[in-house]
């Protein structure tokens, strides 16, 4: 008799994270020393959803 091939099951692949897509956002800034004002610039930050790791947090 031959040898049963067995398969292996794949762990599902993650789901990204519905506010970032990768765990870094973009945001602006503000300058200025009394009067703060908005800059055009961005800057990157970290995602509060997913804490930077890019996939859904699980509920």
């Amino acid at each position: 008799m031959a040898e049963r091939k067995t398969t292996r099951r794949r762990k599902p692949a993650p789901t990204p994270c519905p506010d970032c897509r990768a765990g870094q956002t973009s945001e602006s800034f503000q300058v200025g020393g009394r009067r703060k004002r908005l800059s055009d610039d961005r800057q990157e930050a970290l995602c509060l959803t997913c804490l930077g790791s890019g996939e859904a947090p699980a509920h």
